[in-house]
């Protein structure tokens, strides 16, 4: 009788599984932004929540958690209860970069997450203060060699893309300059433009309207293809610190054991919104670019996520960037 009443028990919560999953959802989805409201994640979260939102009939509300590179949201996500309703927006600093970066990470990026879809690729750039002396590429390097004693650098905090970024950068150009972490681009941009830093790796995302407004000055991009906006300004690979790629992708994920319906649905309604015209004007008007077809599903992001972190483990361990 005890043995009957278990199968029929483990039967009911199998039939209840599915059934939820397919009237995913029912009340609003937390969509956690690891880092500060303003920056460049958060830019593109509100663009993609706005959109989706309708297409789900309930809204992706944005919570914004930040520290530790992005560690802090990812890893509140991580830890949720797997029933589709925390959800992680993040990408190649907080999934693949902390896991070489930090000697602690607090979780596995391709481990402890269900990564469901990519969403947008976007290059970073160099941005100095308005009234800084170099003009090109080659006169910033000569007069970094030349002044790194006195020189630094912001960044959206320890860990972030554009702290590694610029990590990178100090190893091509044979420097080392000192790292101003902020909690945030916004905040760091605000300096940039006082003056108060000399430079930074920024995302195209939030360096576009202030290079737009004179507010700083733009010297390249560190992608391998110039960028959406961007298309008269050579990449940094083109003016001869090779093979400098930089860019930073964005993705969704869940924490780990979510239901595959649920993974696929949020996967439909995240293609659905980069596929439509408004989010593809928005997201070029801030220098981001919609990833090709056959990258936006989750058996091309589990995979690209380990590989990743492979790819970025060499040139970090390499610098000697590593946070505790």
């Amino acid at each position: 009788m005890l043995g009957k009443m278990i199968a029929a028990a483990i039967v009911s919560v199998v039939a209840v599984a599915p059934a939820q999953a397919q009237s995913w959802p029912t009340r609003p989805v937390t969509l956690v932004v690891p880092f500060a409201a303003g920056g460049p994640v958060d830019t593109i979260a509100r663009i993609l929540s706005a959109r989706m939102s309708e297409t789900l009939g309930q809204q992706l509300v944005i919570e914004n958690v930040g520290g530790a590179g992005g560690m802090t949201g990812a890893q509140r996500v991580a830890k949720s209860p797997a029933d589709g309703y925390s959800l992680l927006l993040s990408g190649s600093a907080v999934l693949a970069i902390n896991q070489s970066l930090y000697k602690r990470p607090l979780y596995n990026g391709a481990t402890d997450f269900e990564n469901v879809v990519m969403h947008s690729d976007s290059a970073r750039i160099l941005i100095t203060r308005p009234d800084f002396p170099a003009k090109t590429l080659a006169e910033f390097v000569a007069f970094a060699k030349a002044n790194q004693a006195k020189m630094q650098y912001g960044s959206a905090g320890a860990g972030s893309g554009s702290h590694v970024c610029a990590v990178l950068l100090d190893v091509a150009m044979g420097t080392k300059i000192a790292h101003i972490p902020y909690r945030g681009a916004g905040p760091a941009m605000q300096d940039l433009i006082a003056g108060r830093v000399d430079y930074m790796a920024e995302q195209i995302s939030t360096a576009l309207p202030q290079i737009q407004g004179g507010k700083v000055k733009a010297l390249a991009t560190f992608g391998l293809d110039r960028a959406p906006g961007l298309e008269d300004l050579a990449t940094a690979d083109e003016q001869g610190l090779k093979g400098l790629d930089c860019g930073s992708w964005g993705s969704f994920s869940f924490p780990k054991g979510t239901p595959e319906p649920i993974i696929r649905r949020l996967a439909e309604v995240s293609n659905e919104a980069v596929e439509s015209q408004m989010v593809r004007d928005r997201f070029k008007a801030i220098g981001v670019v919609v990833p090709s077809k056959e990258r936006r599903t989750p058996e091309y992001l589990r995979k690209f996520v380990v590989t990743e972190t492979a790819r970025w483990a060499t040139p970090i361990k390499s610098s000697g960037a590593v946070i505790d």
